[in-house]
């Protein structure tokens, strides 16, 4: 696999985050998240760059295999109401785009395994940049 890009994350989501991954059984995709947030440059949600998705950011992202852009919105589990726009952290493709900027790149496994390279085109919403730190 390719070297990882460096990311980075508020306090406020890696105290989210942390809290949320006590409650979840042990897997592949966890042990990914928490990998994600072992590396991360953490800073407080009014020091995060505009350029960086974090948690309910919305976001545009292409896929290497196809170039088609994607536009989601990263949020917890327990705000994913079957809407076609969001994706979970929890989800392996949204722990690979959490703390990312704008114009990185990163390759993570696929739902079958097989690696996806993924690059972060915009972030069209971000809570912190918006100063909506609930």
């Amino acid at each position: 696999m390719a070297q990882l890009p460096p990311i980075t994350i508020s306090t406020l989501d890696l105290a989210r985050l942390e809290a949320l991954l006590e409650h979840q059984p042990d897997s592949q995709a966890i042990r990914r998240l928490e990998d994600e947030l072992d590396r991360a440059t953490v800073v407080e949600p009014a020091d995060v760059p505009t350029n960086i998705v974090t948690m309910n950011s919305t976001i545009s992202f292409t896929m290497a295999h196809n170039k088609e852009v994607f536009t989601k919105t990263l949020c917890y589990p327990r705000d994913m109401d079957g809407a076609k726009d969001k994706i979970s952290v929890l989800a392996p493709i949204g722990s690979a785009l959490l703390g990312l900027a704008v114009g990185q790149s990163i390759e993570w496994p696929g739902p079958q395994g097989k690696p996806l390279t993924v690059t972060i085109t915009a972030v069209n919403y971000q809570p912190e940049r918006a100063g909506d730190h609930r």
